[in-house]
């Protein structure tokens, strides 16, 4: 089983399949999956791009504690590896403003 195949929820009796959106593109995530979780299994790794070094960011910890997985959803600042997916949900990269740590 590969590391994305692991991530993913694969008990379709139990979790529909929904889409989202990130930056544009419809990726198909089940519920019950963090938005992290559903892009990385969709084979998305970076989330965003460090304003300093111009590097690709994606999750690290994954709970929480690192914010490397920091994106938008509905104008809001959310960690991706805290937030559930939903329906029709749309996720863009955050534009950094600031310099790397």
């Amino acid at each position: 089983m590969s590391a994305e195949d692991a991530m993913r929820i694969h008990d379709s009796k139990h979790a529909d399949a929904i889409e989202l959106f990130f930056n544009g593109r419809r990726f198909t995530a089940r519920a019950g999956e963090s938005v992290a979780a559903a892009l990385f299994a969709s084979g998305v790794k970076a989330l965003r791009v460090s304003p300093r070094l111009r590097e690709a960011r994606g999750m690290f910890c994954l709970m929480g504690s690192c914010q490397e997985c920091l994106v938008m959803v509905d104008g809001r600042r959310v960690l991706a590896c805290q937030t559930p997916v939903s329906e029709g949900l749309r996720i863009e990269t955050v534009q950094e403003t600031g310099a790397d740590v």
